[in-house]
């Protein structure tokens, strides 16, 4: 049987891959890729406690995020796609003014 123990450990799991994505990879499309899993391993928690409690407000809450990562995700790309055009790489090294 599935406890919350494995729920919160695949969590933490999932989170830490997530932060190690953001810290050391330096193109734009894995950060964010990282970003969402990092958002999914949060839902992942809210989920397993909503179950756990047996109570609908980590549902909800976990509606609310996704709405959340998916705007996230429509505005990082126009802005890599955006960055791209503009610097011809999506390297976040590269891409350190907000000038043009």
């Amino acid at each position: 049987m599935v406890t919350l123990q494995h729920y919160l450990f695949l969590s933490a799991a999932i989170f830490t891959l997530g932060v190690i994505g953001v810290m050391f990879r330096r193109n734009l499309i894995v950060i964010l890729m990282s970003l969402e899993l990092m958002l999914n391993a949060v839902n992942l928690t809210f989920i397993a406690f909503a179950r756990y409690l047996g109570s609908v407000e980590g549902q909800i809450i976990v509606l609310f995020v996704m709405v959340v990562a998916a705007a996230e995700v429509a505005v990082g790309l126009a802005i890599a796609v955006t960055v791209f055009r503009q610097r011809g790489s999506i390297n976040v090294d590269e891409v350190n003014l907000m000038r043009w």
